[in-house]
This record gives C-alpha cells, structure tokens and sequence, in this order.
C-alpha cells in the first residue's frame, strides 16, 4: 500500500475523445474527401494562417532552406540521424523471413514486406520537433519504404528550416509544409497534388491524434499519442536534484504531461518537491511545465522495490526511469511501458532526441498492449504457403474436408475434396455429371 507525498489534482486524460475535437476533425476530414486540395487549402489558411503557391517543397526550395541552417545544427542531426538508423537497422536485422518444410512435402514460409508508402507528421506548433522527423522518416526508410512523405507546419508563418533539413536528410522523398488535420487527411485520402499513403505515423496535438483515430482502417497508424509521460522509480540511492530536473524535462512538453515519483525513500520524495519548487521559477518553459507538475505531478511513497515496480506497471507509463542501486533488475520485473531508462548516466531526453531508440511511445495506459513505433511497424508480416508432396496434399484434403463440414463450410470442403481425389483415384461424389 503506497502512501501519497503529492497528489494530482486534475485527472488525467483519457483514450476517449473529445466531442467537439471529434466534431471538428471529421468535418475537415469529410471536406478534403469531397474538395481535395481546395479544402486543404482553406483549412490551412484557416488554422495556419499559410497558404502558399504550393504546399510541397521542390528540391532546389530544400537545397536554399538547408543551406540557411547553422553547420553545428547540420551535423547534430547528422550525428542523431546515424544513432536513430543504427538502432532501427538492429532491429530489422531481427526480422528474418523463413522457411521451413512443416511436414514431408509442405513448406511454410514467412516474409515482412515494407508498406509501398507512410505519411510522417512532424509536429511544429509552438517550437520545432526535429526529432519527429528522425524517428518516423528514417525509422520507415531503414524498413524499406519506397515512398515517405512527411508534412510539417510553418511556425508562426516561418518555414522551420532545421525541421525541413531533418526531414530532407532523414531521406523523405516528398516534403509539405502543411499541418493540423489537413495535413493527416491529405495523405491519408489523397488530393490531387498529393498521394495517398499506407500509414500515418509521428506525434501531433489532440486534433492529429483524433485524426489518426479517424482515419484509421482507411490507412494503419503508429498508435495513439497523448500527453507525454514520465515516471520515475527512485530509491535512497537516488540524487533529489537529478530526479526533479529528469521530472521537469517532460513537463515541459505540456500543461497536461504527468510526472510521476515513485520512491521507497520519504526523504527522497520530499527533498525532489522541494527542488522542482526551487527551479520552476527560473524554468523558461514554465508556463507549461508549472501547470503539469502542479496538476499532473505525483509522489507517492512504498515500502520496496518490489512494490515499486508493481505500481510503475499499474500506471503502464509511456517512459520509465529507474535511479536505484540496482537499475537492471527493473528488465525483470516491469513489464507495462513505452521505453524504459537505466541508471543514472542516462535520461528519458536522451530517449526523447539523440540515442537512437524511437520516442513516438505509448501513453495513457496503451503500454499495457503495445510497444511504440519502430521498423517493423512499416512492415506487413505475410505467409506462404505451397505443397509439393501429392501424398500431403491428398492427406490435407481429407483432413480439410473433415474439418470444414463440422463447421457446415461446403465449399471448403470441396476444395479439399478435389485435391484428394486427384491423388487418390477416388470419385468425388457431388461433381456434377
């Protein structure tokens, strides 16, 4: 039984949307079904204030904005990209397509095939998200999509420059200045300036995310993107400063981001509270970071480890750091998380910009079935079938016609029918004369 240091005083969110954000986004979405580019047009305007001669970039428009941008910028991306595309070909690596004779004279196969096209959203808003762009584009290009196409919106009527150069590097093969729904259902549906994608992946404000939701089926999606969430499994061994300035690095990222402490150490807890009261006045992010800690931030107090990490897994959060004696032993025992950080040496920003692994995670509980974006979320897992041996394809047929009449599935069983006659010899009773 925990005992509560801190308390939330605002719920949070749940996966269940907002009426007049589901009002509004399937309004925008049926409009750009029926008007195409023109409602794309009109909502951009709308919303964005943009309405350029054309949305998508052309090479030579890339080449002027990716030469405006500092070198230092330029190889930090470069650096980050080489992280992130390592990390991804890993796990493609891991993907082995087989085959395998299953039984005298049948083989069985398995092939993962890349979608032929994704759709990377990179968020802007209020501040440029270069990392989106590593983390969805190079992540679908590692996968083998042949065509990414990846949309950004201009930032208070500015091009983002180092967006666009990590776009382009990342090796998108069309890039929009475009965002908001607008953006979502243009790939997703298709105009007449833009083709429609496979997929739709990267973060995006709660209008992209109910979008995502909308559209899904039509096209895949990633997953479901909340507010972002961290939470902290922290024993006596733990430095307080270290624990609230990791705590205030993602609330930053908004008025509704959780943070969350769990710790076996009172003292611990109070002395984190009393630091991220001491640095939120001089925080320049605090505007959104104050609110989410004031409403969303938690500390709460167990007895062990061991209890520890049964909570971590109640709250099943997008990041997971573990600061205790022994960082390792969280490997075996959480189970329910999005991307998980060991030991002091590293940080949930490092997860968030420039390690490698994807940070486009689970939220709201969704770590409890799934894991976050990552190559083989662009790949189509498929089988194959094919039989050679006569003699197993005459047994599978009488096994097939068996089975397929307990279920009343006739025409399933003629299938199986035909085939063990062939081998057979045998009459097939209901074939017409």
């Amino acid at each position: 039984m925990h005992t509560v240091i801190k308390a939330a005083s605002a719920t949070t969110g749940t996966q269940t949307p907002d009426n007049d954000i589901a009002e509004t986004v399937a309004r925008v979405i049926a409009d750009v079904r029926a008007d195409g580019d023109s409602a794309v047009r009109a909502y951009s305007q709308k919303f964005d204030g943009w309405s350029p001669r054309s949305f998508r970039l052309s090479d030579e428009e890339i080449a002027v904005i990716v030469a405006g941008v500092p070198q230092q910028v330029i190889d930090d991306i470069r650096e980050v990209q080489r992280n992130v595309r390592a990390f991804a070909q890993l796990q493609r690596e891991s993907l082995v397509d087989f085959e395998a004779e299953s039984a005298p004279g049948i083989l069985l196969g398995q092939r993962s095939i890349p979608v032929s096209a994704a759709g990377a959203y990179v968020p802007g808003g209020r501040f440029p998200l270069l990392a989106s762009a590593h983390m969805t584009v190079v992540t679908a290009k590692v996968a083998g999509v042949e065509r990414v196409i990846s949309c950004t919106p201009p930032i208070r009527g500015e091009v983002p420059a180092a967006t666009v150069a990590a776009m382009s590097m990342a090796g998108a093969d069309e890039i929009y200045l475009l965002g908001g729904v607008q953006a979502m259902a243009a790939m997703a549906i298709g105009t007449e300036t833009v083709g429609r994608v496979d997929i739709l992946t990267g973060p995006g404000n709660a209008y992209v995310a109910e979008a995502k939701r909308q559209l899904f089926g039509e096209v895949g999606i990633d997953l479901f993107a909340g507010p972002t969430e961290v939470l902290i499994v922290a024993d006596d061994t733990a430095d307080p400063f270290m624990v609230a300035v990791d705590l205030l690095s993602q609330a930053e990222h908004g008025p509704d981001s959780p943070a969350v402490l769990i710790t076996t150490s009172l003292v611990l807890g109070h002395e984190a509270i009393a630091w991220v009261d001491r640095l939120l006045p001089g925080m320049p992010t605090r505007d959104y970071a104050e609110p989410a800690w004031r409403n969303h931030g938690q500390v709460l107090l167990v007895d062990d480890i061991d209890e520890a990490y049964c909570l971590a897994d109640d709250f099943a959060s997008e990041h997971v750091q573990v600061l205790t004696a022994d960082p390792r032993l969280a490997l075996e025992r959480l189970h329910n998380y999005g991307a998980l950080f060991l030991g002091p040496g590293t940080c949930v920003s490092y997860g968030d910009k420039v390690i490698g692994t994807n940070h486009t995670l689970p939220t709201r509980k969704s770590a409890r079935y799934t894991g976050g974006l990552w190559v083989g979320k662009f790949l189509k897992t498929v089988t194959y079938q094919e039989v050679r041996d006569p003699a197993a394809s005459a047994r599978l047929g009488e096994l097939c016609g068996r089975a397929s009449r307990v279920e009343f599935f006739e025409g399933h069983a003629r299938s199986g029918d035909i085939r063990a006659a062939a081998v057979n010899g045998s009459d097939i009773p209901w074939k017409p004369a």
